[in-house]
């Protein structure tokens, strides 16, 4: 009689089938996915390589071109926050030192304006209107009737889905400008009274142009339509709705104006 050992190894090796062998399909099987995960790690890295050696296969001058390009980006970036701040902070020695330099770099595209978050919003529609003094090629002067250059900026605006700064902020902030640095009397309170007013004066003479109405542009009058916001109709505020004029006096222009 065998020892049951090895009765029970003949019974097994008769059940497998006739062309299967145990060890050599064994190491086969066992082969084959080694083999597949190392085709598997090696596409991997390539990707990683891909993707984070992207810079890496750039040659020398396109590096240098990106090089430049972060850095102009992140000194640009740099300069506007530190104008910023330096504008909007409690004055302090730098921003005292450095006064008119902040300012000419902050207006009027970048200013910050909050009274959208003050205690008494604005609560009036002023518009900026001009008109100018042309003399004819026979030598007479006409003068021609009130243009409404704010009224000319909410038309482009309106159902423009990107309108430009300047159509917004140019002439509003302009004048708010001039009213910030004079009295009712038109008279500069401050050294910047003179800048404010060659400001406008520009801004109107190039809306204009040199020529108008068949002659040369001589003169420029500019004058603000203040008009207060009416109550809602469930309001029992009494507000005067009015328009009111502040009128300036007549500006000489010079071709210097136009340019």
């Amino acid at each position: 009689m065998e020892p049951p050992e090895d009765r029970a190894a003949d019974e097994k090796a008769a059940s497998s089938p006739p062309d299967t062998v145990g060890t050599p399909a064994s190491g086969a099987a066992g082969t084959a996915p080694a083999d597949t995960g190392g085709a598997d790690g090696a596409a991997g890295t390539e990707e990683a390589a891909d993707e984070l050696g992207g810079i890496s296969r750039l040659s020398v001058p396109s590096r240098i071109v990106v090089a430049l390009a972060v850095a102009a980006v992140t000194v640009g970036a740099a300069v506007h926050l530190a104008m910023v701040f330096l504008h909007v902070a409690p004055t302090n020695t730098v921003s005292q030192k450095y006064a008119r330099t902040i300012g000419d770099y902050v207006y009027p595209e970048f200013e910050q304006n909050w009274k959208l978050f003050a205690p008494n919003p604005l609560q009036e529609n002023s518009d900026v209107q001009a008109r100018a003094e042309v003399r004819k090629p026979d030598g007479t002067t006409a003068t021609t009737g009130w243009v409404d250059l704010t009224a000319m900026d909410i038309a482009r605006i309106l159902h423009n889905p990107i309108p430009s700064h300047t159509e917004q902020n140019e002439l509003r902030r302009a004048w708010s400008f001039y009213t910030d640095t004079h009295d009712d009397q038109n008279r500069s309170n401050g050294l910047r009274g003179d800048l404010a007013q060659s400001y406008v004066l520009r801004i109107v003479a190039h809306r204009f142009g040199p020529h108008l109405n068949g002659g040369d542009v001589q003169r420029i009058q500019v004058r603000s339509a203040t008009t207060a916001v009416g109550a809602p109709p469930w309001s029992t505020e009494k507000i005067d709705t009015r328009t009111y004029y502040r009128t300036l006096p007549w500006w000489a222009v010079s071709p210097e104006d136009f340019a």
